[in-house]
């Protein structure tokens, strides 16, 4: 058994730990009311734009303007990885890495891969892997804004257009609450109609051109869709993180008071053996 001393420190130390962990989960539920406040009120104009634009888009050929919607032989597969900067929460940047690998493995294995990474995590994972990282994004958190988010995506646009990519693949946790993020693998180009809704389109009166239309919804529909899943991933971080420090404070104050008893019991031990040693003494002074 450990001497008083080291179990003492340790006791010391857990408690440190303890504090801190306590410390970080409020700040992070702190930071989750605003990141949940900005992903709720945007979900549904964001919902809504895509429902536009699916439908748009199974309307239009490359004639007319869809050239977000073209077919082309897929060779070049480019994944937008979002994660965070920081860790200590949980598996959240591990879930993303493992969906891209996963994906990859599955459907991809003899594709050119490109990889555009928002968050360090995913940044360092990828090079270190000597993925093609054609775009790091880390900064992106310390200004979220729509604007930002639109220069990414501008970008990601203009590389599909060029042929630089064929498909793009927005890879994210999809914020559900605090303690649960679902792992999304959402296609962002081409734009796609859902299986029912295809060759199902209603008959619409477009006022003005399709032309037009193409120009102006379907990039800012796309700039919409890629800001979103980034909110959804800040909400799902500060969520993931709350969780993984309320759990680590609760690990830390069980092995606090495991640490108590053993020190209790240490301590117990050796005021009984000084208490023996006293009576031997005692005992032999007679004798």
């Amino acid at each position: 058994m450990a001497n008083l001393k080291e179990i003492r420190n340790r006791i010391t130390s857990v408690g440190s730990t303890m504090q801190i962990t306590s410390a970080m989960k409020m700040v992070s539920a702190a930071k989750l009311k605003r990141a949940q406040d900005a992903i709720l009120q945007m979900r549904p104009y964001a919902n809504k734009l895509t429902d536009l634009l699916v439908n748009l888009s199974s309307s239009l050929d490359s004639s007319e303007g869809g050239d977000f919607s073209s077919e082309r032989k897929q060779q070049n597969i480019l994944f937008v990885a979002i994660t965070s900067n920081r860790g200590l929460c949980g598996g959240f940047n591990a879930n993303i890495i493992k969906k891209i690998l996963s994906i990859i493995d599955s459907n991809y294995s003899n594709k050119n891969i490109q990889i555009m990474s928002i968050g360090k995590k995913s940044s360092e994972y990828f090079k270190n892997n000597n993925f093609n990282v054609i775009g790091t994004h880390d900064e992106i958190y310390s200004d979220l804004t729509y604007e930002n988010v639109s220069v990414i995506s501008e970008s990601i646009m203009n590389n599909y257009i060029e042929g630089k990519t064929d498909k793009v693949i927005l890879v994210y946790n999809q914020f559900k609450n605090a303690a649960t993020q679902n792992v999304m693998g959402e296609n962002y180009l081409p734009v796609e109609a859902p299986e029912e809704q295809k060759g199902a389109i209603g008959d619409y009166i477009f006022e003005p051109q399709k032309q037009k239309i193409v120009k102006e919804l379907i990039p800012k529909s796309l700039k919409t869709q890629l800001y979103k899943a980034i909110l959804d991933s800040h909400a799902s971080e500060h969520g993931a993180r709350m969780t993984a420090m309320h759990k680590a404070t609760d690990n830390a104050s069980e092995l606090k008071k495991d640490l108590t008893l053993s020190y209790n019991k240490a301590r117990q031990a050796a005021i009984t053996a000084e208490i023996l040693e006293i009576v031997g003494g005692a005992e032999a002074l007679k004798g």
